[in-house]
């Protein structure tokens, strides 16, 4: 005889995984389509704007030469950074108390238009001083939507996902951001090829920037005609959902925010050095052509974008921790060596290694989404990703192209962004050490 008690008891206990289970395929089509697309805009206009580092150095601080012209537009990136933590706490807000749909429709909406007006603003010659003051007003904008698309992005699809697939599916966000940076690469790659130096610094630079407002309509247009994820539509229709998730975050789950921000260290270094920072570095640092360059990472690209999903899927089968301990010690023993290669003068090799590196770094980027998800309950899960995810960023990956500028002149060594990146990796395996499988799990509510 069936125990009535012991089965409602049981359904309490795993409310997502029954109402996950009838959703249809056609709907999670959608939602990954509509969490794809959010991420894509987003992480092409970082591409874009790290890739032509160079041209729109010269656009917008003239008057500075050479590397003080490129840590004065890699500082105003880094600076965009600043507001993300600020981004995070109110779209994790809007998030668990609103719900993940509202706050990843509007995010999307401010997001692609602030990187439109990007296009629009005039060069330094133009209206002097105002201008880097104004690239620098549309990448806070630009920064502060873009705070909740990864976090939110991340959790709806884990919220919709099949149980034993929640890092497969998750790994749709990274592999987001990378075919982001893919295309921009492409296209910074083909307007450094086909345009002249003076059609690149008067006008070239601005076309990638107005791909953002037709790629952000869509996307929203997407956003809109989903329904919430089950698991948030349980809590408010229990009447559950916090008044204040960001201060029941700090109360309640404050450890498991403070091992959060250490696991997205290696994320955050890596992720703007090997596929942001790298062209850029490869061209300046060790005099590889413009075109040299985009070419090699875009051969890592494609294979990073490759190796996420499979990272995802293993992480559904090993665990979230074995794949995560596994990138951080592979980056602090082989990150040097893999540096030094890239300084042989050899373009073969220079590829060769930028695919062993984003090899090696999926391994964390296709697991964390999951594991960062997973890590929190779901009446404060947008908050807690959104938070610790930014946080992490602001700190140390909107900084990464800036300190690698940095080091490299304070030092006198082109391996000086690989001794940054192995204290990343040494702080996230600390910080990844310290928490627990998730993988296992049922998602929890509180």
């Amino acid at each position: 005889m069936i125990d009535e008690t012991s089965s409602v008891t049981a359904m309490k206990d795993q409310p997502e995984q029954m109402r996950t289970e009838d959703v249809d395929s056609k709907t999670r089509r959608r939602v990954v389509a509509a969490s794809f697309i959010g991420n894509f805009v987003e992480w092409f206009d970082y591409a874009v704007y790290g890739y032509l580092a160079a041209t729109i150095a010269v656009v917008f601080f003239p008057e500075s030469a050479g590397e003080t012209a490129l840590l004065a537009t890699f500082g105003l990136f880094a600076v965009s950074f600043v507001v993300r933590p600020i981004g995070g706490f109110v779209w994790g807000h809007i998030g668990d108390k609103v719900g993940r749909r509202t706050a990843l429709s509007l995010s999307i909406l401010i997001m692609s238009l602030s990187t439109f007006a990007i296009g629009l603003l005039p060069s330094y010659q133009a209206v002097g001083l105002l201008s880097p003051l104004l690239l620098l007003f549309v990448r806070i904008v630009q920064g502060f939507s873009a705070a909740g698309e990864y976090a939110g992005a991340s959790a709806f699809l884990v919220e919709y996902a099949p149980k034993n697939r929640r890092g497969l599916f998750a790994a749709v966000v990274p592999a987001s951001t990378a075919t982001g940076l893919l295309f921009g690469s492409l296209m910074a790659g083909l307007l450094y090829g086909v345009l002249s130096t003076d059609q690149m610094e008067s006008w070239g630079w601005r076309l990638p920037f107005f791909l953002a407002a037709p790629m952000g309509i869509i996307g929203r247009y997407i956003r809109t005609r989903l329904e919430d994820t089950p698991a948030f539509r349980n809590l408010a229709d229990d009447e559950e959902v916090v008044a204040s998730p960001v201060r029941t975050m700090f109360r309640d789950h404050w450890r498991t925010l403070l091992i959060a921000v250490g696991a997205v260290l290696l994320n955050a270094v890596g992720f703007y050095v090997l596929l942001s920072y790298m062209p850029t570095y490869l061209s300046e640092e060790l005099g590889f052509s413009k075109t040299e360059s985009f070419l090699a990472t875009t051969f890592a690209l494609v294979a990073y974008i490759g190796f996420i999903f499979v990272a995802g899927l293993a992480s559904d089968i090993f665990g979230r921790k074995k794949l995560l301990v596994s990138a951080s010690v592979l980056f602090i023993v082989f990150t040097i060596p893999a540096f030094m290669l890239l300084d042989t003068g050899s373009f073969l090799v220079v590829i060769l290694v930028q695919i062993a590196l984003g090899g090696m770094l999926t391994l964390n980027d296709g697991t964390l989404p999951s594991f960062l998800a997973e890590m929190f309950p779901t009446r404060i899960r947008y908050s807690g990703f959104a938070v610790s995810f930014n946080l992490s960023n602001a700190l140390f990956g909107g900084t990464a192209p800036f300190m690698a500028t940095l080091l490299i002149g304070m030092l006198g060594t082109s391996l000086a962004p690989g001794w940054y990146l192995m204290a990343a990796a040494a702080i996230a395996l600390s910080a990844v050490l310290c928490a627990r499988e998730t993988s296992r799990e049922p998602l929890r509510e509180k």
